[in-house]
């Protein structure tokens, strides 16, 4: 597991680059996900019945973590053109990115379809989870984008925006949102029928690793960003 120094090296590099402050928010929100994905699958392959269940997971939970990124990036793009025209995302605008997602989801599903699985994305289930990580998502965006206006790097920016604590619940909440959409797309994924009688503790299992990944993560990302 990186430790924090790590993440401020890799993470919160940004600082220090002559870049686009979205592109660079983007590109950090990468690392995080690419960091909570990594973390989830070594921490299945040390548990049972998931790791038996792993071989069928792992390359949907790799392709869906690029899907999260691509949809991600889409999200904080668009907060970074409000901010330019000076007004906050709409309810109107996060349900045009919720629509756009969708185009990401049949790339998704065409890269799956070259696996032994098979994936139906009940929208009705995944839309209200995703359209709240939008928001959520824009909405930190928009702010952190607009303190980096006035501040020198965007830890700065984020000390700014959020007390602690609120981060670290901002960073939690959206971890979770991510793995709730992550779970319900995986109790569409067909197993074997060896394992089918523990479907169940499959998804349980994969939830309470998935949470407990997250509040790591979270209370790690925090902390770096508050550290003196």
């Amino acid at each position: 597991m990186p430790d924090c120094r790590h993440f401020h090296r890799q993470t919160w590099s940004a600082d220090c680059l002559q870049m686009d402050q979205s592109d660079a928010l983007v590109a950090m929100n990468c690392k995080v996900l690419k960091a909570y994905s990594q973390r989830t699958v070594n921490t299945l392959r040390a548990a049972l019945p998931l790791r038996l269940a792993l071989p069928y997971l792992e390359p949907v939970l790799a392709l869906n973590v690029a899907k999260e990124m691509r949809k991600d990036a889409l999200v904080i793009r668009r907060a970074g053109q409000a901010l330019a025209a000076g007004l906050p995302p709409s309810r109107e605008s996060l349900h045009e990115l919720l629509d756009a997602t969708k185009e990401i989801d049949r790339t998704f599903l065409a890269q799956v379809g070259s696996l032994p699985v098979r994936i139906v994305i009940p929208y009705e289930e995944i839309a209200p989870v995703r359209l709240d990580r939008i928001e959520r998502l824009s909405g930190a965006a928009y702010r952190v984008l607009e303190a980096w206006r006035l501040q020198c790097g965007v830890r700065a920016a984020m000390q700014t925006s959020y007390s602690r604590v609120d981060l670290e619940r901002l960073l939690l909440d959206l971890l979770q949102l991510y793995a709730l959409e992550v779970r319900i797309l995986s109790r569409s994924v067909r197993l074997p029928a060896l394992l089918a009688p523990v479907r169940e503790r499959i998804a349980q299992s994969l939830r309470g690793v998935m949470d407990d990944t997250a509040r790591r993560l979270a209370s790690e990302l925090t902390g770096v960003v508050y550290r003196r």
